[in-house]
């Protein structure tokens, strides 16, 4: 790609990213109306019945868990957070003696109630599951047939801290078993998943229609605040001017919906989507277009944090930079109108900088032709991957309960956080090695393993495969009860990891999103679920 008028000709790197495959689709959303005054009471009139429903089931149940597991699968906990809580904290304090009445061959039980308290930060024994195991810990052939159980125990298992060997042998003896059903499964599992919901039939329909209600409402809103950042976008012209960088707003977008969906999130959403559009811009600019030279600039200038800071660079850089120093004073002003809450911005700015110092370390990695060691790698990594920034930014917006004490706390990068980077930044490694290999890039955790410990790329994929695991125990002891701030502080943390596993699971569907990624945008973003 040639240089910007009025620069000297200089050869530059090209990704080649397609343009956006949605152009102004969102634009069209301007003047939706959420919800009508009939959507509003009948939404208000099944929540009602939700409640009762929850109230009326038996306080220590299976028939209880099962109703607060359908609510949360269903996407409508935030409605009764209260009463999940109230049920879950009362199951709790006598858990043990409960779970000893709990039939003895009553995997899905068991395995549910271990689920939910953790999910909510209880710290529930593993030791629960000895019971469906023999005396050298393997778990008994017979429960190969009991599918429901199965499952149940692999999304247990999901929620395993360090030294939990029990729930290590969970997740491969589950693995093992139901991918070796998933071929004779089609039908019986379409049984199960009926069997499931199917409790009684009208408590499945109340909790069906209102589930359809609610997606719709908030699939309104979400629409709504996707066409105000389109239009944000577009007016930017950051897309025409900067052709180098990928253009995938509604997918940031979608990113940030995967952090909080709910209607009082609005305003971080919007937030948190402009920051990851220059977090992109910013990644593109380093990794691919922008000199060795031009870096040097554009870092000192991020330090500088200052408009005047922008004289000395390059027209193009000019442009994203002053875009970028414009998008915080908004950022700033909407949070003074909004909740007065504006002493946030100042550690997201702080993050931003660090990302990009990053970045530049990665640049001069590649152009003085370094693998660094994979501790190196990991330490810059922590930064690189974004969600020290993404993290900190998201807590901008979510009010009263983002104080400043839990600004300070995030800042010193506690373990919670640097588990979801290292798992944010191996993840997006593990599924976009090759494409960098072929064009040429700043080696991954990949080459920087197999060029440290001399091994395969087979054997360095299992081996990073098993750090993100280990990250993943980290973090779920870091949710679990007495958390450092507030749990619904370390939700957007835990959910940004969740996002990128399922941006980076298969391929990088983030910048390959045409592939996978464009259905699933239009399944929840275009297309209403018929009621």
């Amino acid at each position: 790609m040639d240089g910007f008028a009025g620069e000297a000709e200089v050869t530059r790197r090209s990704a080649n990213h397609y343009p956006t495959i949605w152009g102004d689709h969102f634009l069209a959303y301007a003047d939706l109306l959420v919800a009508n005054e009939w959507e509003e009471k009948e939404h208000e009139d099944l929540k009602e019945e939700v409640r009762k429903m929850l109230k009326m089931a038996p306080s220590k149940s299976l028939q209880k868990l099962d109703i607060i597991n359908k609510i949360q699968l269903l996407g409508l906990a935030y409605h009764f957070e209260h009463e999940i809580e109230e049920s879950l904290a009362y199951i709790y304090t006598s858990y043990e003696k409960w779970i000893g009445q709990v039939d003895e061959s009553d995997l899905h039980a068991v395995a549910l109630s271990f689920r939910l308290l953790r999910q909510h930060g209880y710290y529930v024994s593993s030791d629960v599951f000895r019971k469906f195991t023999d005396d050298q810990v393997n778990y008994k052939k017979a429960l190969v047939s009991d599918v429901q159980g199965l499952l149940s125990l692999y999304e247990a298992a999901q929620f395993r801290v360090q030294g939990e060997g029990i729930l290590d042998e969970a997740v491969n003896f589950t693995n093992a078993h139901l991918k070796q059903m998933l071929p004779k499964l089609s039908n019986s599992l379409v049984m199960q998943v009926s069997d499931a919901l199917n409790v009684d039939e009208s408590r499945n329909e109340v909790l069906l229609n209102v589930a359809k209600l609610d997606f719709n409402i908030l699939q309104r809103l979400h629409k709504r605040e996707l066409c105000d950042i389109t239009r944000w976008w577009k007016d930017s012209e950051i897309a025409e001017t900067l052709p180098f960088a990928r253009d995938r707003v509604v997918e940031l977008y979608f990113w940030s919906l995967g952090v909080y969906f709910e209607p009082q999130y609005s305003v971080a959403r919007k937030i948190l989507t402009k920051v990851l559009c220059f977090c992109s811009i910013m990644d593109d600019t380093y990794d691919t277009y922008g000199t060795l030279d031009e870096l040097t600039l554009l870092t000192k200038a991020i330090e500088r944090w200052n408009i005047d800071a922008s004289e000395e660079l390059p027209p193009y850089m000019k442009l994203s930079y002053r875009a970028l120093l414009d998008v915080y004073r908004e950022v700033e002003r909407e949070l003074e109108n909004h909740d007065n809450k504006s002493f946030g911005v100042e550690y997201s700015i702080t993050e931003m900088k660090k990302l990009l110092k990053a970045y530049f370390q990665e640049a001069k990695w590649y152009h003085g032709m370094n693998v660094p060691t994979m501790e190196e790698y990991i330490k810059n990594g922590i930064p690189s991957s974004t969600y020290l920034l993404l993290a900190t930014t998201s807590w901008l917006g979510m009010g009263e309960v983002a104080t400043k004490a839990a600004f300070d706390w995030i800042s010193t990068e506690p373990t919670i956080l640097v588990a979801s980077c290292i798992i944010a930044r191996l993840l997006n490694d593990l599924v976009t090695h090759e494409i960098e290999l072929e064009r040429g890039d700043v080696a991954s955790g990949i080459e920087c393993y197999m060029n440290e410990y001399g091994v395969t790329k087979e054997e360095a994929y299992m081996e990073i495969r098993k750090i993100i695991e280990n990250r993943w125990k980290d973090l779920n002891r870091e949710c679990l009860k007495p958390t450092a701030v507030p749990r619904v502080l370390l939700m957007p943390v835990l959910n940004l990891t969740r996002v990128a596993d399922f941006f980076y699971k298969d391929e990088d569907a983030y910048t390959f999103s045409k592939n996978n990624l464009k259905d699933v945008v239009s399944m929840v973003l275009i297309d209403p679920i018929a009621t």
